[in-house]
């Protein structure tokens, strides 16, 4: 069973460029690094959730798989010195996990 993790983060509106450009700095990270999971970034541009809002989403073989992404990032120095310069923007930020469900005719 496949999962897909997200993580949606709410950033104040006044300092979306920042937040936006320390994101792409996170996506840098990403592409250079192998280790790092590869996520697809997405911004509402209408439904229940803010414009203000950033969405990280990437598949896993399974839910352990997904937790230990969320360990990696932790424990990563790159991304914790990019986390905390991100962080005075954000007003809530949450994960949420989704089984893949796979119905083949």
């Amino acid at each position: 069973m496949s999962v897909t993790m997200r993580i949606i983060q709410q950033y104040d509106i006044r300092n979306e460029q920042a937040f936006l450009d320390l994101e792409r700095k996170f996506a840098a990270l990403e592409a250079a690094r192998p280790d790092y999971p590869k996520g697809r970034r997405m911004k509402p541009l209408a439904g229940s959730m803010p414009t203000n809002t950033l969405i990280w989403q990437c598949e896993f073989p399974d839910l352990n798989a997904a937790h230990k992404a969320l360990s990696f990032f932790a424990g990563d120095a790159a991304h914790e010195a990019l986390f905390k310069r991100q962080l005075p923007f954000f007003e809530s930020a949450r994960v949420e996990f989704y089984e893949n469900l796979e119905y083949t005719p």
